[in-house]
């Protein structure tokens, strides 16, 4: 069993919270911090907590607590790690780790030199489908890797400080990307360098100073692309969909929207629904078990296990700063309208790759470009000649 200090009673918190207390259930929350002592107290009662505060180095210090779950706004999550440190706690966090590549930075170190657990919360790794669909990755289904898309869009997030550029740090690229940036890393290798970033970004609905619509590509250093298309101005609830294409296969995961139960109501009897759904009428598409499609539930047991083994979990605070330092790049490219490169002060992946040759000997004397049977039954090739470079369309009959 482990004993957790929650910082933070809000949406994301009690989100984590049904999971920690539920799937393991021998896991639990035993003291909780919000910057409010009245949503404390609320949160206590309701997860059955035996400590609540308004003071966050109380909850991370109290006596009975083995590891911190940080559910906090970007602009505390420097502070609340530093704490941990302090009185070397265990720590996990939600994403994004920090507001840019630097605070990112900072909290790695600081993690380290302290020699405490660290574990990134980028839940969106963890779902069912992305597992099945990366141990099919990993086991050579696809063959070599060429592109990894995922797309992240909803109306809005819940909470007014999103809003607000100072204390998030940025807009939907910060809020979403983050996780569409590691989903597509992980497909492609986290082992894979980025090197460089080309962004769209702009704000095109809502009144705020940062951006609510943005598309991106990143580049790697073995050749493959990475792809985010991430929106806070999507109207019909969350979409959450992944897309990944390599030499021999293709997967295409939708996470949430249109996943298999369908219902049509008036209202009656209807209330929530999902997530960021935005009516309760009509015709409404369901989550089944939302905690667990979402990957809550794996994402905990791969840290608690982590932390009870002695190893580390699949994400790391290390994970964290790679995708911080992949938005900066992005946010700069938005501005200058250029590729820009990503800015990696630590790196421990492979160095000096480069993209694999896409050459396939047919024979002796020709490369394949394709092969397809044709609606009338034959078998037609296209080769390349490997001396003269033309083209030759070849039948068999």
């Amino acid at each position: 069993m482990l004993r957790i200090a929650m910082l933070g009673s809000g949406f994301i918190g009690r989100f984590y919270a049904d999971s920690i207390q539920g799937q393991r259930s021998k896991d639990k929350i035993v003291s909780i911090y919000a910057r409010k002592e009245v949503n404390a107290k609320k949160f206590a009662e309701d997860y059955g907590c035996e400590h609540y505060t308004s003071n966050m180095e109380e909850a991370i210090a109290h006596p009975n607590v083995d590891v911190v779950c940080i559910a906090l706004p970007n602009n505390v999550h420097e502070d609340a790690v530093m704490l941990c440190c302090k009185h070397k706690k265990p720590v996990v966090t939600t994403k994004p780790l920090g507001r840019n590549g630097a605070e990112a930075l900072r909290m790695l170190k600081a993690v380290e030199e302290a020699g405490i657990f660290n574990g990134y919360l980028e839940d969106l790794v963890y779902t069912p489908k992305f597992l099945k669909a990366y141990d099919s990755v990993k086991n050579g289904a696809l063959g070599r890797i060429l592109w990894a898309k995922s797309r992240e869009t909803h109306p809005g997030p819940h909470s007014d400080w999103f809003w607000n550029i100072e204390l998030a740090g940025g807009g939907c690229i910060l809020d979403l990307g983050c996780h569409c940036i590691e989903i597509t890393r992980s497909f492609i290798g986290k082992d894979i360098k980025p090197v460089e970033v080309m962004c769209w970004a702009d704000t095109q609905v809502k009144p705020i100073e940062a951006e609510d619509h943005a598309i991106g590509l990143i580049k790697y250093e073995n050749g493959a692309i990475g792809q985010f298309e991430v929106s806070w101005t999507f109207r019909g609830g969350m979409d959450l969909r992944d897309e990944v294409m390599g030499t021999e296969g293709t997967i295409w995961i939708n996470n949430f929207l249109r996943t298999g139960m369908d219902m049509f109501t008036t209202g009656k009897g209807a209330d929530y629904v999902a997530e960021k759904a935005e009516s309760n009428t009509g015709w409404l598409f369901p989550v089944g078990d939302e905690v667990n499609d979402l990957g809550y539930n794996h994402m905990f047991t791969n840290m608690f296990r982590s932390i009870e083994e002695g190893k580390q979990p699949q994400e790391t605070f290390y994970d964290g700063y790679v995708v911080n330092a992949i938005i900066d790049a992005a946010y700069k490219s938005a501005k200058t309208k250029l590729w820009e490169p990503v800015n990696l002060e630590v790196w421990r992946g492979q160095e000096g790759l480069s993209k694999a040759s896409n050459l396939v000997d047919y024979d002796e004397d020709n490369y394949l470009v394709k092969e397809e049977m044709t609606h009338y039954g034959a078998k037609k090739l296209i080769l390349k000649n490997k001396k003269t470079g033309a083209f030759e369309e070849r039948i068999l009959e």
